[in-house]
């Protein structure tokens, strides 16, 4: 038989479904307990898809369809395996990674956040990264105190 009549892939078809790892930040991977059990699912999703796109039977579409789940997989399995899970805070006297934080800003506007990993965070749910510059200027500060970030002033006004 030909080999003109044969299905194989090109290394520019292969090269297009090889995508860059994900970018694993340089800080601690600091998680809360509910942070390494999310991204122990997130991983278990990531492995299913890869595993599901692996039953395609064109390769060019297993590969492509394999891509992210294989990229995602790596990230998640190396963010698992160096996860270390931070104990709830002991106290509530100053800001601490797992703290829920309210603020109030200079233009009046009431925020509260939870101080978690970078992984886990979502501000529109109410969590943001122990890293970002808001968490930053907060830790080891105590109710009443005011930070400045940005040009603004933040006044805590309570830990929990």
């Amino acid at each position: 038989m030909s080999v003109a009549f044969t299905k194989e892939d090109s290394a520019e078809t292969a090269s297009e479904t090889l995508l860059p790892d994900r970018p694993v930040s340089p800080h601690p991977n600091l998680v809360t307990e509910a942070g390494l059990k999310a991204l122990e699912q997130q991983l278990q999703q990531a492995r299913e898809a890869y595993e599901a796109a692996q039953k395609i039977e064109d390769v060019n579409e297993r590969r492509r369809q394999a891509a992210i789940p294989l990229r995602d997989a790596r990230y998640l399995a190396e963010r698992v395996r160096t996860a270390q899970v931070m104990p709830d805070p002991a106290s509530t006297d100053t800001v601490a990674f797992g703290s829920t934080v309210t603020f109030r800003r200079d233009d009046g506007r009431v925020q509260t956040y939870r101080i978690v990993g970078e992984d886990e965070a979502d501000p529109k749910a109410g969590s943001i990264s122990f890293v970002s510059p808001v968490a930053r200027s907060l830790m080891s500060k105590a109710v009443g105190d005011v930070v400045g970030i940005s040009g603004q002033e933040l006044e805590i006004i309570t830990i929990s």
